[in-house]
């Protein structure tokens, strides 16, 4: 199933742009740290209970080399050891990556490495997709169960329910999760960011209903405009701020669903063409494209051409599934020109009549966003693992989070791994953004509660004019309203199965159909397309999919609950 880097992120996404964007910690007293200026700074102090240190891979006792490839057509590493965090790893930890890139084309790219059987040590790439199962059915992926139990981090903090969500069929642990989470803490950036400047010039008018969204659009027009973009839903092809509008028309309506191309109704999962919420949703959406309330480019526009929008205060509506991502740093240069500038965020739209409190314009899974995998092509296995484990431990977390011990944090906490920060950390918060720019591409197995509630136990110290910008938003709204869709996770068939080439098939149907909804001239002809559209899946053999989406779905709840 084709996912954006931020769809999803919406479990992380936004956690790591400015300076509040990436922190945390919820570690307890590790006893053999303490005393030490980093965290987990000595093999004894990694040693699981029960093994010794002699038996685990010591991350900096020799030179250690491992590639890299990010499984993704958008994803191109930056040089390792260049940015202060990597640079402190590479010479304090002597590791080195060497960083495999898709050029552009990342299933091409998979696919020659495969042929070849020359893969990579760690691949990083989308939980349960086709791609993964393929390689681990073609017995190419290391299980690292034993691994998991010899070191610390990982197994202190995914939690056993996680662990056999993301179990392959085989029983066996392949995926390493990447800003995974527990159900005690909620992630996400989901929502609508609203020009400050514009909405006030505008005399501040209601923003609640899905109306009041419409009337407020219409009145951006009528003032700038051609100047202005009324609504900016980001890369609607990928969903984003479609997405997003989804959530407004159905009370606990979540936006996972669609992504899963089905809907739960009953026990059942049915065809996403049929729900009523997903049908009003498209309606309201081709409205505000076909009255140019909404960019119409909205399709075909990059990621680059939407930064350039937000960043010069071009647009009065933001939405997207982490728009945090781009607008913590617009915030920065627009309030640098003109203090009473900027970007706010505002409560999820609801329809007229709906709890809006009900409403979740985002989701997020335990599993958090994507994954690692290792391949049986590595040398040394277990020292890949070590390094996965280090990265998502309290050290890894600290330096590629808020760089090297000195700069931006000193010493650590009473209980021996959260970092104690320094006034620099909101001092230079614009210079801590630009490191976080670069590690944000570098962190391939975030741990979110122990960034998060580390930079929100800080920040809650902090006066509001210290406090980040993103924090600020996903403490007052966006951590409020993301909804736990966990158990609607790694849904999808193997690419090869009879379900997963009709999956396949499917997907085609839904690009096809969501873009002629959106350019439909009328709300009728959004419906006709979305009944040709269910038929055409129908006759492909979505029933089929639907069922074994449905199975997947019950097989999650019941390892939820501990009956699997």
């Amino acid at each position: 199933m084709r996912k954006s880097k931020r769809a999803l992120l919406g479990s992380f996404a936004g956690v790591f742009v400015l300076a509040s964007a990436l922190t945390g910690c919820a570690g307890s007293k590790d006893k053999n740290a303490e005393g030490s200026s980093s965290p987990a700074a000595s093999p004894s102090a990694s040693a699981s209970a029960g093994v010794s240190a002699s038996d685990l891979y010591e991350l900096g006792k020799e030179p250690l080399t491992i590639s890299l490839y990010g499984h993704y057509d958008w994803y191109a590493a930056p040089p390792w050891g260049e940015d202060e965090a990597s640079k402190w790893i590479k010479e304090n930890k002597k590791l080195g990556i060497n960083f495999i890139q898709s050029g552009g084309d990342a299933k091409k790219k998979l696919s020659t490495m495969m042929a070849t059987k020359e893969l990579p040590d760690i691949i990083w790439m989308d939980r349960g997709s086709a791609e993964y199962e393929m390689l681990r059915q073609a017995d190419m992926l290391v299980p690292f169960d034993d691994y998991m139990k010899k070191y610390p981090n990982l197994q202190k903090y995914l939690s056993p329910e996680t662990a056999n969500l993301l179990r392959a069929d085989d029983g066996k642990l392949y995926q390493f999760p990447n800003w995974y989470t527990n159900k005690d803490k909620p992630n996400g950036n989901a929502g609508y960011v609203v020009n400050k400047k514009i909405y006030e010039e505008l005399g501040s008018p209601k923003l609640e209903t899905t109306d009041d969204l419409y009337e407020y659009l219409k009145a951006v027009k009528a003032k700038y405009g051609n100047d202005i973009i009324p609504f900016e839903p980001e890369l609607a092809v990928d969903g984003q701020g479609l997405d997003v509008l989804y959530s407004a028309f159905g009370e606990n309506a979540l936006n996972r669903w669609i992504g899963n191309r089905a809907v739960p109704s009953g026990d059942k999962m049915t065809s996403v063409f049929k729900d009523p919420v997903y049908r009003e949703s498209m309606q309201y959406a081709s409205k505000l494209f076909r009255e140019k309330l909404m960019t119409q480019d909205a399709m075909t526009q990059t990621r680059d051409q939407v930064i350039e929008k937000v960043n010069n205060g071009k647009v009065a509506v933001y939405a997207s599934s982490s728009p945090t991502d781009i607008a913590a740093k617009s915030q920065e240069l627009l309030v640098a020109k003109n203090p009473n500038a900027g970007y706010f965020m505002i409560w999820p739209i609801a329809k007229p009549g709906l709890d809006k409190n009900k409403i979740y314009p985002g989701t997020y899974a335990t599993l958090g966003w994507n994954v690692a995998v290792i391949t049986k092509s590595a040398k040394n296995p277990e020292a890949a693992f070590a390094v996965l484990d280090w990265m998502t431990g309290p050290e890894g977390m600290s330096v590629l989070n808020w760089g090297p011990e000195g700069k931006y944090w000193e010493g650590l906490e009473a209980d021996g791994v959260t970092p104690k920060f320094k006034d620099a950390y909101w001092q230079d918060a614009k210079g801590l953004a630009e490191l976080q720019a670069v590690t944000n591409n570098l962190i391939f197995v975030g741990n979110t509660v122990f960034t998060d509630l580390t930079k929100g136990k800080y920040e809650a110290t902090l006066k509001d004019e210290q406090r980040s910008w993103t924090l600020k938003w996903q403490f007052d709204i966006t951590w409020k309203t993301q909804a736990d869709a966990t158990e609607y996770a790694s849904l999808s068939p193997a690419k090869d199965s009879p379900e997963g080439i009709i999956q396949t098939a499917v997907e085609d149907i839904w690009d096809e159909s969501r873009a002629q909804a959106l350019f439909a001239k009328s709300d009728d002809e959004v419906l006709r397309i979305l009944d040709k559209a269910d038929q055409d899946a129908m006759a492909v053999g979505y029933q089929k999919l639907l069922d074994f989406q449905t199975e997947r779905w019950h097989r999650n709840q019941k390892i939820m609950k501990g009956e699997q």
